[in-house]
């Protein structure tokens, strides 16, 4: 039998059908849970807001309209607001991915790529980068940490990112502009050591990129 759509399942699951919620949970809470831990940086957190999002859409289904926005953009705009409405109350370290963060920092023009190698001290290097590249990522204010998130980590067309943060298209493109600058901005400070300056003798800054 062909898979059915979101918008069947919708159907059957707002007329009682519980195998078919079951469905829609199974379809999407890995991407829901995904997003809700890129923004707060918790595992629980994350399984919090995942099942309180597919709560919501519990009681929301009857007034879902597929023609203003599929079912996924719909969950991602429940998983937005339930996740700044956590954040708000208890601000967490950012936990993105090694390949989240590559994709993060390339797009902010702010990193070259180290191999992987065996190398302990390589290791240690990477690893304390991507700390740097995650305290960067969090000290963004939301509205720029969403939609970076939304468009260069899950890799949203700018349309869909609109449509889950009730934007015009316009303002998601200025928002991930300004939030790649801000984001490549505060690594520099974040990686520019103290060196002396052989003219002067007086020390300054010296700008490397954060390398993931």
């Amino acid at each position: 039998m062909p898979t059915p759509s979101d918008v069947e399942l919708v159907q059957r699951a707002a007329a009682g059908d519980r195998a078919a919620f079951a469905a829609i949970y199974e379809r999407h809470r890995t991407v829901v849970y995904r997003f809700a831990r890129l923004m707060s940086g918790s595992d629980a957190t994350a399984e919090d807001v995942t099942q309180e999002v597919f709560v919501t859409l519990i009681h929301t289904m009857v007034t879902y309209e597929p023609q203003r926005a599929g079912l996924l953009t719909y969950l991602y705009g429940i998983a937005r607001n339930v996740t700044r409405n956590r954040l708000r109350r208890d601000r967490r370290f950012v936990a993105l991915d090694a390949a989240s963060l590559k994709a993060v920092s390339l797009k902010a023009g702010a990193a070259g790529v180290v191999p992987d190698s065996d190398d302990p001290h390589d290791a240690a290097s990477r690893a304390e980068e991507r700390a740097l590249l995650r305290r960067a990522v969090l000290s963004l204010p939301s509205r720029y940490r969403e939609v970076i998130i939304l468009s260069d980590v899950h890799g949203l067309a700018y349309a869909e990112s609109a449509r889950i943060l009730h934007v015009p298209v316009g303002t998601v493109r200025s928002r991930l502009s300004r939030g790649r600058q801000m984001l490549a901005a505060r690594l520099d400070a974040a990686t520019a050591p103290v060196r002396t300056s052989p003219a002067s003798g007086i020390a300054g800054p010296r700008i490397e990129r954060c390398v993931v």
